[in-house]
C-alpha cells in the first residue's frame, strides 16, 4: 500500500522550508556592512527610479524599512519631487490597508517594528508598489516574514505593478511557491534589474 502525506504536514513542511530559506536569507543580509548597504541603498536607488513603470502615475506605496532591509526612502523623495502620490502599508484588523504619506509627513508606531502614517491620513489604493524582501528568486517569487499581508493586499488590488527590493544576497535558487503566492513583476537590487514572468 503507498503512504500518502496529508495536506496538513505537506503545508507545514512547506512553511518549514520557507522559514529555513528564510532564516539564511536574512543572515546573509544582516551580514551585509552598514556602509556597503548604504552604498547598495543608493544603486538600488537608481536601478529603481530608471524603470519604465512611473509614466504609470501613482499612488506609490513603498514601506518604512527595518533592521537590515534595502532602503526605499530615496526612491520617495525622488518620486515626490517628480509628483507622484505616495502612501505607505499599515496592518489594519489583520490586513494590508495604505494611507497618504509624503516625506518628511508624521509617523507613528505600526506594529511589528514598523512606522505607519497615522490614522488621520487618508486610505488609498495603490498602482505601483516597492516591496521588501527576505529571499527571491528570478521568477518574481518573494518570501516575506510569513504573515502574507503582501500576497493578499496584491490578490485585493486588482492591477499593480509589484517591484521587489533587495540586495543581491538575498536571491535564492527557487523560493517554494504556493497557490496563494504573488510573483512581483520586478526585482531590483543593487547590481541588476530583474524583469521577472
Amino acid at each position: 500500500m503507498t503512504k500518502t502525506t496529508s495536506p496538513d504536514l505537506s503545508a507545514a513542511s512547506q512553511q518549514a522550508r520557507k522559514a529555513a530559506l528564510r532564516q539564511a536569507a536574512l543572515a546573509r543580509r544582516d551580514a551585509i556592512d552598514l556602509d556597503d548597504r548604504l552604498e547598495a541603498d543608493q544603486a538600488i536607488a537608481a536601478h529603481a527610479l530608471a524603470l519604465p513603470v512611473w509614466g504609470e502615475g501613482g499612488p506609490v506605496s513603498a514601506y518604512w524599512p527595518m533592521r537590515s532591509e534595502a532602503d526605499p526612502r530615496p526612491i520617495l523623495e525622488d518620486l515626490h519631487r517628480l509628483g507622484l502620490p505616495l502612501c505607505l502599508p499599515a496592518i489594519v484588523t489583520g490586513r494590508m490597508i495604505f494611507r497618504r504619506w509624503a516625506p518628511y509627513e508624521p509617523i507613528v508606531p505600526g506594529g511589528f517594528g514598523t512606522l505607519v502614517p497615522p490614522e488621520s491620513q487618508p486610505e488609498t489604493a495603490p498602482r505601483i508598489l516597492l516591496v521588501p524582501l527576505a529571499a527571491f528568486d528570478r521568477r518574481g517569487y518573494r518570501i516575506g516574514y510569513g504573515k502574507g499581508y503582501y500576497d493578499r493586499a496584491l490578490g485585493e488590488l486588482g492591477p499593480t505593478v509589484s517591484i521587489g527590493l533587495g540586495y543581491a544576497a538575498q536571491e535564492i535558487d527557487a523560493v517554494p511557491d504556493e497557490p496563494h503566492d504573488r510573483a512581483l513583476d520586478w526585482i531590483v537590487t543593487e547590481r541588476e534589474t530583474i524583469r521577472c514572468g
